[in-house]
């Protein structure tokens, strides 16, 4: 983040993925990162909480928790989120499409509504978004409704941070359990659209976790220049 140190982070869905990524990167530029998700990160950092998000009840008592004694993050990554099924609709069980808002949208009510009632500075908010929020491709069904509440919500709780850039930020393709299970478990005949991240994998335009999660850390000052509560495509910036 040329320009901005960042000295303290929290990092949601830390435990693998592009979560861990981030953490990862993070602590490699001397940063304290605190992170929240069900699994507990591998890695060693200043405080890890692990509490079912899908579970709103548990959260925020986990914030108190993980937060105590803290007065400022730099920087905040509402990154947990689930894929659901690849199916059309109509297939769409509701019970699983409201888990998918309930972890890739509630979840991050509660841990915003922490730092405004604590009144915890915040340098800068992102949540990692898709562009299957915008995109509509079939197959994508409750992941693609999840995301595209996710950017309107950012919007909306950006007039509650009004200091603070935040944004929803859409990362691109990146070599996550997500796409592994794309490639072995989905009928590309089926949902064209997914036949794209198959042919993907293994190149450099699907970047590892690791090296995703650097481009975006890269990419925080250009993001705080656009008007806050925007949607933003990586790739586009």
């Amino acid at each position: 983040m040329p320009g901005k140190l960042i000295r303290t982070a929290l990092v949601t869905g830390n435990s693998s993925g592009l979560g861990l990524g981030l953490t990862r990167m993070l602590k490699d530029q001397g940063a304290a990162v605190y992170g929240l998700s069900r699994s507990g990160c591998p890695e060693e950092t200043a405080g890890d909480i692990r509490v079912d998000l899908a579970d709103y009840a548990g959260i925020a008592p986990a914030m108190v928790q993980l937060l105590d004694g803290v007065e400022r993050l730099d920087l905040v990554v509402l990154n947990a989120g689930l894929l659901g099924q690849i199916q059309s609709m109509q297939e769409a069980d509701i019970a699983e499409v409201r888990q998918l808002m309930d972890v890739n949208v509630w979840a991050n009510k509660p841990i915003l509504d922490h730092l405004l009632a604590r009144g915890i500075e915040v340098g800068q908010i992102i949540a990692i978004s898709s562009g299957a929020a915008v995109s509509g491709n079939f197959g994508w069904s409750g992941y693609s409704i999840s995301k595209a509440a996710l950017n309107m919500f950012v919007q909306l709780y950006a007039h509650e941070f009004p200091e603070t850039p935040m944004h929803s930020l859409a990362p691109g393709l990146v070599d996550t359990a997500m796409q592994e299970f794309i490639s072995q478990e989905v009928d590309v005949e089926r949902f064209p659209a997914l036949k794209r991240l198959q042919e993907a994998r293994g190149t450099d335009a699907m970047p590892d976790n690791d090296t995703a999660a650097q481009m975006i850390l890269d990419s925080l000052e250009r993001v705080r220049a656009i008007p806050t509560g925007r949607f933003i495509d990586l790739r586009n910036l």
